[in-house]
């Protein structure tokens, strides 16, 4: 189908929904503890699952979201994960059994599956190369400042009950009139890019699009694993030094997100200066954040190991997504972005679970900010497909 001409109204309903996205699951962190308490009955791993089960069904809606592509509207699909994603995430308010409430969770889930994709892919398939990284700086900027403004509503719901915390997800109803007036319902499909040619046969043949985008997801899992670490860690690791309190503790956090949309807003000139070595910024400022905050001997340096840790999650993440989206195309959204969106939740589902395997193998070594340390390690690995993602460029 011919792509229809662009406007500001369809660059604003494809940016809402990154405003979505980030926090699905930790959104609602502000009342875990009352939620914790409210469900006494239940261990605190199955209390811990309200946060993490969302990235479990991103990940699983990845496999169906391309399936939705060859037969529904991308204006249909996106319209089915806003449901989802108000109804799933407010209904959860309502619950009294836990179990109803893992229900609703994956929901929300499987609403964010279906809007993560497009929120991205709908970019590269509207927009010309030149325009597009950009646009990606402009929705990471997007993904950032939702994730702090949803946190800072939700922490305020919070102090009225742990109900009243599950209406953040309100929140989606600012993208439905943008979504239902400007977003065209254009069946965009990804069948053409996974098959090529059988030389022998002249016949098609199906191409893996994980093995075609392999460096780009495994990058992206990289990237969130990295960053992961940091809201999953620094509270506890902070806590230990002692140079700062709680309350000061969760300020420089939330103005961690705030740095985080700066890094997103200055991609794009991050980019022109640096080129295709815009790849290696996000390891580098990860690494040197991480390697700070362990070795922090005061507030300040483990304030700065936080704002680069959180500029380099704002820089990265357009990063690979516009690497990816120029080698596919206009077919990115249904090939690349479910690929990228399962790895980016998957990453955040997994990162408590690897920390745990980690901090078991080190046993009694007693190394200090044993999480920090393991980031920059992470860090590493980052940078070398930094290089594969320069190279294939």
């Amino acid at each position: 189908m011919e792509k229809k001409q662009t406007t500001k109204g369809m660059m604003y309903a494809i940016l809402s929904l990154s405003l979505l996205t980030v926090m699905a699951g930790a959104a609602v962190a502000p009342a875990l503890g009352t939620l914790q308490e409210h469900f006494a009955d239940s261990d605190s791993t199955t209390v811990q699952l309200i946060i993490s089960m969302p990235a479990l069904f991103i990940f699983l809606s990845s496999f169906v979201f391309p399936k939705l592509c060859d037969r529904l509207g991308s204006r249909t699909i996106v319209l089915i994960g806003l449901v989802l994603y108000v109804a799933g995430g407010c209904m959860a308010g309502i619950a009294d059994n836990i179990a109803v409430v893992l229900v609703f969770r994956a929901i929300v889930g499987c609403g964010v599956g279906l809007i993560m994709p497009m929120s991205t892919g709908l970019l590269s398939y509207y927009y010309p190369p030149e325009k597009l990284d950009g646009l990606m700086g402009l929705s990471s900027a997007m993904n950032q400042m939702g994730g702090a403004v949803a946190t800072f509503i939700a922490g305020i719901l919070a102090t009225v009950s742990w109900r009243a915390v599950f209406l953040v997800y309100l929140m989606g109803l600012i993208s439905l009139v943008p979504v239902i007036l400007f977003l065209p319902n254009d069946r965009i499909t990804g069948r053409r890019s996974e098959r090529e040619i059988e030389p022998e046969t002249g016949k098609s043949k199906k191409k893996s699009a994980l093995k075609e985008y392999f460096t780009y997801v495994a990058a992206m899992f990289i990237l969130m694993s990295v960053f992961f670490i940091y809201p999953s860690n620094y509270a506890i690791e902070a806590a230990k030094d002692g140079f700062l309190n709680q309350q000061g503790i969760a300020t420089v956090m939330a103005l961690m997100d705030v740095v985080a949309f700066l890094g997103g807003l200055c991609y794009v000139k991050i980019r022109g200066i640096l080129a295709s070595n815009t790849h290696f910024v996000a390891p580098a400022l990860f690494f040197a954040g991480y390697m700070i905050m362990a070795f922090a001997s005061n507030a300040v340096l483990s304030i700065i190991g936080s704002f680069m840790v959180g500029f380099s999650n704002g820089a990265g993440i357009p990063c690979i997504i516009a690497a990816a989206s120029h080698k596919a195309g206009k077919e990115a959204v249904s090939t690349v972005m479910p690929l990228l969106s399962a790895a980016m939740y998957i990453a955040q589902f997994l990162s408590p679970f690897i920390m745990s395997v980690v901090t078991k193998a080190a046993g009694n070594a007693g190394v200090a900010h044993l999480p920090f340390i393991w980031a920059a390690i992470l860090s590493v690995i980052l940078a070398v497909f930094a290089a594969y993602m320069k190279k294939s460029r």
